[in-house]
């Protein structure tokens, strides 16, 4: 146990199934790690044991799909008092050993990913013959570009539970518990990001059963990829090719551009800037930019991380008033990943939050165009969101 900031403290535990607990602390000595988890689970299989789960080559597009077939059973809206992220009480043992939390992370028992931490990239022989270092990216044996099976599902998935609170969501945390949340972010991006086999670390939160959530208690999750992930994969050419071309930063004069612009800023304080991107594809979407350009969240500063806690509760509570409820939506942290091209220094840490509703009763579906093309059709004007989510404050 020891502290990560002069707030939060960090103790680590085991689940009964060897699956690691993290539980960040607001005070020290709670010994909240030592509780012993009693359910008689088996052990955690390897990234290999799953036919039915495994990484699929997309010839056509050049990406990675993950096949995890094992996920049907997973938890699905479960009943008021059976929610598997509060903490446990007697009689009613959950995810969670300790009688109560502030912050904690544990990796999924249902994950995508697994084995980053406990099992090196190559260990499952039966499933790989070659580590995902071996072996080439994209895969160039004939089997593979047909979308064969080529790899195992190795990675990572956690949990964070934001708060013990089952009804609180994120907007209705204290600066002082968000803080919390940004230091386990901080944490877990670095110490994910060190594991042998890991390219990327995607910290995220999906609210809202419209979004497809299947556990209403506050929470978000972290993946670490074996791969870039394509997003961010376009993000980096984008950026490659705009140096090339003018010798300047791409994050930076996006950024510049915006606040220049002014109509689609929708808030700001010294050290964040969130705006409404001028190609906005979901009808509410905003991103969030530091004022200093960083690749990651642990090279934010002190300062930096606690105004971000500000402006976020700031936009979250402003999604939330747009139509008088709470506001599905998706969080995205858009990080660098573990190694780049030309260095991660160029690279520009931001948070893009979206929902899926439009208006009252409506939503935005990703149909015809979206779904088969990959052109968006948006049907709000970007200022117009803008300025309505200015209002809503």
């Amino acid at each position: 146990m020891g502290p990560v900031s002069p707030q939060v403290w960090k103790s680590t535990g085991k689940l009964a199934d060897g699956r690691d607990i993290i539980y960040f602390d607001e005070a020290p000595d709670l010994g909240r790690a030592a509780v012993p988890d009693t359910r008689p689970l088996p052990p955690q299989p390897g990234p290999g044991a799953d036919p039915d789960a495994g990484l699929r080559w997309d010839a056509l597009r050049g990406e990675w799909v993950v096949i995890a077939a094992q996920r049907q059973d997973r938890t699905f809206l479960p009943p008021p008092g059976e929610c598997p992220l509060d903490p446990s009480r007697p009689g009613r043992p959950t995810e969670i050993p300790a009688p109560g939390y502030d912050v904690v992370v544990f990796e999924n028992r249902f994950p995508s990913l697994r084995g980053a931490g406990h099992w090196p990239p190559g260990a499952d022989t039966a499933a790989s013959s070659a580590s995902f270092a071996e072996r080439p990216v994209p895969p160039t044996d004939h089997g593979q570009t047909g979308g064969v099976p080529g790899r195992p599902p190795f990675g990572r998935c956690e949990v964070v539970c934001f708060t013990a609170d089952h009804d609180a969501s994120f907007a209705s945390l204290t600066p002082r518990r968000a803080r919390t949340v940004v230091e386990a972010w901080a944490d877990r991006t670095a110490e994910l990001g060190a594991l042998d086999g890991i390219a990327q670390v995607y910290c995220f939160e999906n609210r809202g059963e419209e979004i497809g959530v299947t556990l209403h208690h506050p929470h978000g999750q972290i993946y670490g990829f074996p791969f870039i992930t394509p997003r961010t994969a376009t993000m980096l050419g984008q950026a490659a090719g705009y140096a090339e071309r003018t010798g300047r930063n791409l994050f930076d004069d996006l950024l510049a551009g915006e606040i220049a612009e002014g109509t689609r800023v929708v808030t700001s304080n010294q050290h964040w800037t969130a705006f409404v991107p001028a190609a906005a594809r979901w009808p509410f979407e905003v991103l969030l930019f530091p004022a200093r350009r960083v690749p990651d969240i642990p090279a934010l500063s002190d300062g930096e991380r606690a105004a971000f806690c500000d402006i976020y509760l700031d936009v979250l509570r402003r999604l939330d008033a747009l139509f008088g409820r709470p506001l599905p939506y998706i969080a995205a942290w858009h990080q660098a990943p573990a190694e780049v091209a030309g260095g991660r220094s160029e690279f520009g840490l931001h948070l893009q939050v979206l929902t899926v509703r439009r208006a009252p009763g409506k939503l935005k579906y990703l149909a015809g165009t979206e779904s088969g093309m990959g052109v968006w059709i948006n049907d709000i004007l970007p200022e117009e969101a803008a300025l309505r989510l200015r209002e809503a404050g």
